[in-house]
């Protein structure tokens, strides 16, 4: 039996989407939270997350880091989305296993929710393309010598995805509020990754933090 935790901002939708999963004799569903919180709380007992961008987009993400580090186990899934690379390449670098688009049916959904149980995504054309550009990119990132890396080339290598993402807003010129309010986290919680990205990356300044980011960009 697959165990699905909607997480949706309308009880309304929340229902709706519950008769119509619970028509299937393999699945059920084992809760709808409303909130971040209770979707956190919810998480242990399910193997599929069908988290809604109708949380708004940074909320959503932050949502989906969230499970990923309650219950590292269930499959996330996001509903709603568009089918733009950036969007989509965020909510996978944050670990959701594929999404469900705001025009696909009902039996789209139905089946993804079933092929995220088995370990797969199912993705289009544009993306999966998107996808292989993507890795392309971090594994010339990887090869590049160390030397172009400062001095220590290997230090970027134990940034979490989080950190990664703190890392390219420090280097956009963001302060600790503003990127608070980009990923609608606390701003303590900010100072505690962008402490964490400089340690790692055994740099003194938030300055040499986006130099070191500079410099592991691809060469075009």
């Amino acid at each position: 039996m697959i165990r699905v935790l909607l997480i949706n901002e309308t009880p309304l939708t929340c229902s709706a989407i519950t008769s119509v999963l619970e028509e299937e004799a393999d699945m059920t569903v084992v809760g709808c939270a409303h909130s971040p919180a209770e979707a956190v709380v919810l998480s242990a007992g399910c193997d599929v997350a069908l988290v809604s961008t109708g949380l708004g987009h940074a909320r959503a993400l932050e949502l989906v880091y969230l499970l990923k580090e309650a219950t590292p186990r269930a499959q996330v899934l996001v509903l709603g989305l568009t089918e733009s690379r950036e969007q989509v390449l965020q909510f996978v670098q944050a670990g959701v296993t594929g999404y469900i688009l705001a025009e696909d049916s009902v039996e789209d959904m139905v089946a993804r929710i079933r092929s995220a149980c088995e370990g797969h995504a199912l993705v289009s054309p544009k993306i999966a393309g998107a996808l292989m550009r993507r890795l392309g990119e971090l594994a010339r990132q990887a090869s590049r010598p160390a030397a172009t890396m400062g001095t220590n080339g290997d230090a970027g290598k134990d940034l979490t995805p989080r950190e990664l993402e703190i890392l390219a807003l420090i280097a956009e010129g963001m302060s600790n509020r503003q990127i608070a309010g980009e990923l609608v986290i606390e701003v303590g919680t900010v100072k505690n990754h962008v402490h964490n990205v400089l340690q790692k990356l055994e740099v003194n300044s938030r300055e040499d933090a986006a130099a070191y980011l500079a410099m592991r960009q691809p060469i075009e």
